[in-house]
């Protein structure tokens, strides 16, 4: 009697640790490597929103912008560099001297909704139009987040030696 309630205890507590473990998303399988190690990102860190305000970004949603990045992003603008225009890259520098700059949270998001040439006088062709209709705000804002994390300190992010 005592040694079947013990296994029956025995398999109860192995089924509830075992549900327990599968319902709980694991936040190693949310976050990228990339992020947490080239990107120096383990807590929330500040990024500049627009002039004078910031906002808080997890590792998580760094990764979540990462991913974004690499879905629609990546295929003309490995590691930071710009392959249809190698003159204009993702560093914080050509960020910065864009007309208007797009160094920050809100002008970055500005740009990914209504692509504009680097010098803003037309529509450019080559970046993809990201519409609230596809993309959130909070992912294009992630999105957003992960390119000016990269520009800030990925080792060689839009520079040739990437």
């Amino acid at each position: 009697m005592l040694l079947s309630t013990v296994r029956y205890l025995l398999i109860l507590l192995i089924v509830s640790v075992g549900l327990i473990t599968w319902s709980l998303p694991t936040q190693a399988a949310t976050l990228d490597p990339y992020v947490v190690r080239y990107l120096k990102v383990s807590e929330p860190i500040a990024l500049d929103l627009d002039e004078g305000q910031t906002k808080l970004f997890s590792a998580e949603n760094l990764s979540q912008g990462k991913r974004l990045f690499e879905e629609n992003c990546k295929n003309c603008h490995v590691g930071g560099t710009t392959l249809p225009d190698p003159l204009v890259s993702l560093s914080i520098e050509a960020l910065r001297g864009a007309m208007p700059p797009r160094d920050n949270i809100n002008s970055l998001v500005t740009f990914l909704r209504q692509p504009m040439t680097y010098d803003g006088t037309e529509e450019s062709f080559f970046c993809r139009q990201m519409p609230e209709s596809w993309v959130s705000q909070s992912e294009v804002e992630n999105l957003a987040a992960f390119i000016l994390r990269a520009a800030q300190k990925a080792p060689g992010w839009g520079s040739a030696s990437f």
